[in-house]
């Protein structure tokens, strides 16, 4: 027996999951709920949808919930204790990280969107957590500091996106061997709703256009970001620090039908893919089970029903984003973070009507360019944070500039 079947055998592994009515959270307790005898759920936390968020904490029973702020958590203890119940429901985002490293807790699963999760993900890595990422900014923002944080507290740190799970699964277990054995990493895009679009047909795009994707079932954010291919971006800048790449080792191609999820590329010329629907639950499945491998609800992949699987090379006239994340990556250190907060906060204002579809680039693009980090050699946490609440200004102010009288 495996030392991991063994623990499933003797003791149900306790997760807690952050950011639990996003698309991941739901996925997540979706694979949970196929298996109780391997997995119990702890925590839960949300940032907005409080009715959601109690009607998890009725079925799953979580020993803690977490929200934001004390109004949120009032109305929830309210509701729990009409429902009966015993949920204790704690508010804050020092909540969020005592949640994440509690000593009850094996597995986090990381699933809040943004660098909000930053602080959560280094508290789970400094416990020593089975930390599960779907928060690729921990890594965009965190960079060397975060993983200087999973090393030191013996964390096991197992990505989910789609994408970099496909990767991790096609390397051996032994790190220590990548570095001989990879020559470069290709991850695959979609090409999202505006793939062979003309780029001037681009500006009048609206938030309903743009969150259409047509493979993936996601929030609003990351779909925005999949129409502009920031979230390639940013894939690529998580790939670099999780698999210790050079930038240049990091190549990203079209692939429509979104089967084939990523690529290793060996320095003897052999490609390894990993392929399957385009369902969240299987890299979910993998990390909540690695190194075994559980049930995950996903469809079976059937070949013969294939039309074909097609690649093409990236437009970057289309999507210009896509080379901000070697641009950022060849720049100081901390202009990845400032990368992803201008960011956010174009996407937000999009999504808000103040800004059009094309000014999302154009405001990512003179954040970087205006705002030139600092960062001591031996940054903090805390560095990165005012670093990221700086670039947030920046970009608002950009976001002014661009936005109509």
């Amino acid at each position: 027996m495996t030392r991991a079947a063994l623990h499933s055998a003797t003791r149900r592994q306790r997760v807690a999951i952050l950011g639990s009515t996003g698309s991941i959270g739901a996925n997540t307790l979706d694979v949970i709920a196929r298996h109780p005898e391997r997995f119990e759920v702890f925590g839960l936390t949300s940032h907005r949808r409080v009715a959601e968020l109690v009607e998890q904490c009725v079925r799953f029973s979580p020993r803690i919930a977490v929200l934001p702020d004390r109004a949120a958590a009032r109305q929830a203890r309210q509701a729990l204790a009409e429902r009966g119940c015993p949920t204790e429901v704690l508010e804050g985002p020092q909540a969020l990280c005592q949640l994440a490293a509690a000593p009850e807790v094996d597995a986090v699963m990381a699933a809040i969107v943004g660098a909000a999760g930053l602080p959560a993900c280094m508290a789970a890595a400094a416990a020593g957590k089975r930390l599960l990422l779907a928060n690729k900014e921990a890594l965009v923002v965190g960079g060397a500091l975060f993983m200087r944080a999973v090393a030191a507290g013996g964390a096991t740190l197992l990505p989910i996106d789609s994408e970099h799970s496909a990767i991790f699964q096609c390397l051996p277990e032994d790190r220590s061997t990548w570095g001989e054995r990879i020559d470069h990493i290709v991850l695959t895009a979609s090409g999202g709703p505006f793939r062979g679009r003309a780029p001037e047909s681009l500006h009048g795009v609206t938030p309903d256009e743009a969150v259409a994707h047509p493979n993936w079932v996601m929030g609003r954010k990351i779909s925005v970001d999949s129409a502009t291919m920031m979230n390639k971006a940013l894939e690529v800048i998580e790939a670099r620090w999780l698999f210790d790449l050079a930038p240049e080792q990091v190549h990203v191609v079209i692939h429509p039908q979104s089967i084939v999820h990523s690529m290793v590329v060996c320095r003897d010329a052999s490609v390894l893919a990993q392929l399957g629907t385009p369902d969240m639950r299987v890299p979910i499945a993998f990390g909540l089970s690695f190194p075994e491998r559980i049930e995950s609800g996903a469809a079976r992949l059937d070949f013969t029903a294939l039309q074909g699987l097609h690649f093409e090379p990236v437009d970057l006239r289309l999507f210009p984003g896509l080379a901000l994340a070697w641009q950022a990556l060849a720049a100081p250190p901390g202009t990845t973070a400032v990368l992803n907060a201008a960011n956010e906060v174009a996407v937000q204002a999009f999504l808000d009507g103040t800004i059009r579809f094309t000014g999302i680039h154009s405001v990512n693009a003179r954040t970087v360019e205006r705002l030139a980090p600092a960062l001591p050699a031996e940054a903090t946490l805390e560095d990165l944070l005012e670093l990221d609440r700086r670039a947030r200004d920046e970009a608002a102010a950009n976001v002014r500039a661009l936005s109509p009288a």
